[in-house]
């Protein structure tokens, strides 16, 4: 399988099957993300490959031990190596291809974002919005 960041500069494979993905709902997580939860798995290095773009990412790391590498040009979680338990922890995102992988797990779900409660009134839609308008004017409902 293979994976790339948003822009195309960081590319990589994984060999073999993967395992399923967690979710982690933690405050870190979600600035990093901006979103309400990471989805990412982990592989063996030596199942692990960089095809291209190494020389573009960077990394931020907080005193406590969280990393987050990513793309220096499109701002792309990518992977990165755990510490010294060789394994590479991989964003889901970033994953190309039909997978059997699923969420397995949920972290930190005492941390979750308020609005991120599932709710029987939100809109789902297969594709995208019409428009931008259409988009706005479902977001204005209030229930």
């Amino acid at each position: 399988m293979k994976g790339e960041c948003l822009c195309g500069e960081v590319r990589f494979s994984v060999k073999g099957e993967l395992s399923n993905f967690y979710q982690c709902h933690c405050t870190l997580c979600r600035k990093a993300t901006g979103s309400s939860a990471n989805a990412a798995t982990f592989v063996s290095e030596e199942c692990f490959h960089w095809i291209s773009g190494q020389d573009n990412i960077r990394s931020f790391q907080k005193p406590t031990g969280y990393r987050n590498d990513f793309c220096s040009t499109c701002g792309s979680s990518v992977p990165n190596k755990l510490r010294d338990t060789g394994l590479i922890w991989i964003p889901a995102g970033l994953l190309e291809g039909v997978t059997g992988s699923r969420v397995a797990v949920h972290l930190h779900l005492s941390s979750s974002a308020t609005w991120e409660q599932a709710s029987s009134s939100s809109i789902r839609l297969d594709d995208g919005p019409n428009s931008l308008a259409s988009l706005h004017e479902a977001l204005q409902r209030t229930s």
